[in-house]
């Protein structure tokens, strides 16, 4: 039934898409777009031609090669990962073979899933949006329903345009206030997650509100709803607003104009309830860093590690009452589709123009979410403040985020990372890893321990 009285966004963005709901409250949903990349990519293509059945509209349906490609420099199709350079050919083939678009391991425009398809306007505010990858929520800044799908449930949309899914609940977190200089979208969620766990969010559509998301810019909102998978949400959104339509003004698949008044419609009512409301003060938030297995295992940095699961202590190796600042590091990593965009490297440039990474770093290395980062941030030199520096500077890619395209860390190492991801093994085994915004990854490795950027920024200041 289609909801009455005061909306929220989640449940517009539903209504319009809702083709039947069945008694369990399960809902038919139209879906208007897929994206694929090549860890999955091909076993569903291949699954479906195996079965007779065509995509239903390969317009609306689009694959990169992001997963499993090398980010070494001068790449091609064979991969570091054993058997992986089957994953790339498969899907090129399989692409081909159904007529969807393909971003192919050196297209202009490869990248990272989540940061080219706002790039290029395949994402739009109101429309849904599924794709075999646990980070599809990043879209949902741009006022999207965006979420992560199985390889089955992509055979699903990509045959017949639609899914069945559970309607969730809804939540919206608001930030009031504003956020301190040195705190960051990452500090926002990583707050958020540590306060209310790791499954605070789960079985609930979230939108973010409040002065201080309408403040972020539209790449640093892509942060914010990037890890709301890592607070077990279905999706995480925020309201369209006259930054939105700026940043996707002129990209390749959005309308030439947003003036049809339904663009104007998806904000959540006056009056609208949500099933659940937290509200944050950002005002008081400080950089945020992992110190467990578990996003949910994050303290502001100028804190003590506080008491938690035994073997979260053990695989850190850090006891209850520690201090995190001071805490040394041997591998920094800047990069992956929470904090690889070109303002994320912009940012860290700033920060590390003029310092050295320490000689206590065994690696450091910067990867690019997109081609088009790369170039956009070679065309005004950060790749060059990051060389001298003593960062590696590296091509596009999901591999280094998540130890899956063979390449890896020194073993033993402990990683500061700006990464979403802090499980046990996420960036190899046995490699120890504490997330963190862009900022405290490029303080910390310019001291060679666990830094607070705060105090590199007023130094670089002097």
């Amino acid at each position: 039934m289609t909801s009455t009285g005061p909306k929220t966004l989640f449940e517009k963005i539903w209504d319009t898409h809702r083709i039947d709901t069945g008694t369990s409250g399960a809902g038919l949903v139209a879906i208007d777009r897929v994206f694929l990349h090549e860890r999955t990519g091909a076993a569903a293509l291949k699954s479906m031609a195996a079965a007779g059945r065509p995509v239903r509209d390969p317009a609306r349906v689009f694959a990169v090669m992001d997963h499993i490609v090398d980010t070494r420099i001068g790449r091609g199709d064979g991969t570091l990962m054993e058997g992986g350079s089957a994953f790339i050919t498969e899907t090129r083939a399989a692409a081909k073979a159904a007529g969807i678009t393909l971003f192919d391991v050196n297209d202009p425009d490869q990248g990272i899933t989540h940061v080219i398809s706002p790039e290029l306007g395949i994402v739009l505010p109101g429309v849904t949006l599924v794709a075999p990858d646990s980070h599809t929520c990043t879209q949902g800044a741009l006022g999207a329903l965006a979420w992560g799908i199985g390889s089955s449930e992509a055979e699903h949309a990509m045959a017949t345009g639609t899914l069945r899914i559970e309607k969730p609940k809804t939540m919206r977190v608001t930030f009031t206030g504003q956020l301190a200089p040195g705190v960051t979208a990452k500090d926002m969620a990583l707050a958020l997650i540590a306060a209310h766990g790791a499954g605070g969010g789960a079985g609930h559509a979230v939108e973010f509100a409040g002065e201080a998301v309408e403040a972020l810019d539209i790449e640093a909102r892509m942060t914010l709803c990037n890890m709301a998978t890592e607070f077990s949400a279905m999706a995480g959104f925020i309201a369209p607003d006259a930054k939105t339509f700026e940043y996707l003004a002129g990209r390749r698949y959005a309308p030439a104009n947003f003036e049809d008044p339904y663009w104007q419609t998806l904000s959540t009512d006056d009056g609208a309830t949500f099933d659940t409301e937290i509200v944050i003060d950002a005002a008081s938030l400080a950089p945020m860093v992992s110190w467990g297995t578990s996003p949910q295992h994050s303290m502001p940095i100028d804190g003590a590690v506080p008491q938690g699961p035994q073997r979260a202590h053990q695989y850190i190796d850090l006891a209850p009452g520690a201090a995190m600042l001071g805490t040394p590091i041997d591998v920094a990593f800047v990069g992956s589709c929470t904090n690889a965009r070109l303002s994320d490297l912009r940012r860290a440039a700033a920060l590390v123009k003029g310092h050295k990474v320490a000689d206590s770093i065994k690696k450091a290395m910067v990867v690019p979410g997109s081609s088009s980062v790369k170039r956009a941030a070679e065309a005004e030199g950060l790749d060059t403040i990051f060389t001298e520096a003593g960062f590696e500077w590296r091509a596009s890619g999901c591999s280094l985020c998540f130890f899956a395209g063979g390449e890896r860390f020194p073993e033993g190492s402990r990683t500061i990372s700006s990464t979403n991801r802090n499980f046990e093994g996420r960036q190899g085994p046995g490699i120890r890893t504490h997330i963190a915004s862009p900022e405290t990854v490029i303080a910390s490795a310019v001291a060679g321990v666990i830094a607070d950027p705060r105090e590199l920024a007023k130094e670089s200041a002097q």
